[in-house]
């Protein structure tokens, strides 16, 4: 049987309050997913210099965000696939990003495929 684990979204920051690396850099505020009380994604992908998509940006981009993570609108390039952490600076695919394969059954979603996406030149 397969392990339901609780998720939940928590407000973080790409920088501690002393940490030397912000100095020069955007110290970012985004939304970190919390899966069972620890970070899914910002602690556990940090060696990518990435945030993740959630609780920055325009109303507009977090609406899309939001709808594309509730499976109610598919992604206009990756289709069922979606950009989880993204650049600390803008946001933007161009940059280079990490995707998640969605997939919901009843009331059990699964993330699953974790892509690193190349950087395009």
């Amino acid at each position: 049987m397969a392990t339901i684990n609780q998720l939940q979204t928590k407000p973080a920051k790409r920088y501690e309050e002393f940490d030397p690396g912000q100095d020069g850099n955007k110290n970012t505020e985004f939304a970190d997913l919390i899966m069972d009380g620890n970070s899914l994604l910002y602690q556990k992908l940090k060696k990518y210099d990435m945030v993740p998509s959630l609780g920055w940006g325009s109303a507009n981009h977090q609406r899309l965000m939001i709808d594309y993570f509730l499976l109610e609108q598919c992604h206009e390039h990756m289709y069922y696939r979606y950009p989880i952490l993204v650049c600390p600076w803008c946001g933007d695919e161009e940059c280079g990003f990490i995707s998640v394969k969605i997939d919901r059954e009843a009331d059990v979603v699964t993330w699953k495929d974790f892509k690193l996406e190349p950087i395009k030149v």
